[in-house]
């Protein structure tokens, strides 16, 4: 068996600055967008991914989770880019130099200006669309042992549902209750691409492949709501980890938990305990996530691919992490074959929409783009020199 992995995450539009083939590109600059802040240049990480993955590997961390940019490598319908391609075969090959090992995502909620105009994942092409890009994409995977090919399908599932909602004529006003479930015709098209984006990625490459699921770690609110709870597992979550049964592993990421009720998800009341997200302050909820996705995948291997707190007090993301880790320590000696640890996030980034939730690691001066490890960094390369949680 591989070496535990240790190590923190990162998505390409959150970091890399100015995406302008992006469809997340398109909306934040939109003449009215509902968005409150824009991605910019964000963290120019499209240059200084080096010295990201520097302070990480000198913390004592061994992997680092990165995304490549379909928007990119594909800017145009059938035009792709040898540029865009060897840039991302350097940032993997910079990770393997500086000793991390690349977990590599081939898709973090961001598609191409052109996929999208066409109908995105509504399109009848889609599925031939994204594997030809799979395809393309695998000649720089050459000794990549992690590949994930979508992350949090659930939720690109819940945007086509917002997507609905607001070109409704209730507009924002029906997304006052909170998100709406994902969209489960969404999520049928999202099993099919990636099962199609496992077996080219089974024909092209030797890595280990799986995508990522958001868990929310659902409670019933009283036995009397246990068949709504089953049913809200099955539509948030279970459809996705059903689908990853046969793959090589399958993403856990988790934050809190939440409690469901007769009409579905209950929304987290306000508390001083509250993260920036508004998310209600749960460290168990990772032991809870890796349990139900070892369950409902039928004991495919579970790697954390994120798992963090929005928080500007940094003692308080220590604490919560090393809570976090004690409830996956848990879940692995009841069985769970958990591989590795991934937080989110290597560094403060951009929050899709917003700039004031931290979740990393590493603070980025947004001017001079200078990067300041948090004590956290260190507590963290700490925990992963003495070895598995």
């Amino acid at each position: 068996m591989s070496p535990f992995l240790w190590g923190a995450s990162t998505s390409p539009h959150q970091t890399e600055g100015n995406n302008l083939n992006s469809d997340w590109w398109e909306l934040e600059n939109a003449e009215q967008s509902f968005l409150p802040e824009r991605s910019g240049d964000a963290l120019d990480s499209y240059h200084r991914y080096r010295e990201e993955m520097t302070l990480l590997a000198e913390a004592g961390l061994n992997a680092y989770r990165f995304g490549v940019e379909w928007a990119r490598i594909e800017p145009e319908q059938g035009r792709f880019s040898a540029a865009a391609l060897a840039h991302y075969r350097r940032m993997i090959d910079t990770a393997l130099e500086l000793g991390l090992t690349p977990v590599v995502t081939l898709h973090h909620f961001s598609n191409p200006r052109w996929f999208a105009a066409g109908g995105g994942w509504g399109r009848s092409d889609a599925v031939a669309l994204f594997t030809r890009y799979v395809e393309r994409t695998s000649s720089i995977l050459g000794n990549v042992d992690w590949v994930c090919t979508i992350n949090e399908p659930n939720m690109v599932a819940v945007m086509d549902s917002v997507r609905r909602l607001l070109s409704g004529p209730d507009g924002f006003e029906a997304l006052a209750g909170g998100l709406p479930a994902p969209d489960e015709r969404s999520g049928a098209t999202m099993v099919e691409v990636h099962r199609a984006a496992v077996d080219a990625l089974r024909r092209h490459t030797d890595a280990a492949v799986g995508w990522t699921i958001a868990q929310q770690a659902f409670q019933s609110a009283g036995p009397e709501h246990d068949e709504m709870l089953r049913q809200t597992a099955w539509v948030w979550e279970d459809l996705y980890l059903e689908a990853s049964r046969g793959d090589d592993f399958v993403g856990s990421q988790s934050y809190t938990s939440q409690l469901v009720g007769a009409d579905g998800p209950i929304p987290h009341p306000p508390s001083p305990d509250n993260t920036i997200t508004g998310w209600a302050y749960r460290p168990d909820a990772l032991g809870m996530a890796a349990r139900r996705a070892w369950e409902v995948t039928g004991g495919v291997p579970v790697l954390v691919t994120e798992n963090g707190i929005a928080t500007d007090d940094d003692q308080r993301r220590i604490n919560y992490t090393e809570a976090a880790l004690g409830h996956l320590r848990d879940a692995m000696a009841d069985g769970v074959d958990v591989r590795g640890y991934l937080h989110w996030s290597a560094v403060d980034n951009y929050e899709w929409g917003h700039w004031g939730p931290t979740f990393g690691l590493i603070a980025v001066d947004r001017e001079t783009f200078v990067r300041t490890p948090k004590p956290s960094l260190a507590w963290l390369g700490g925990v992963a020199r003495r070895g598995r949680p």
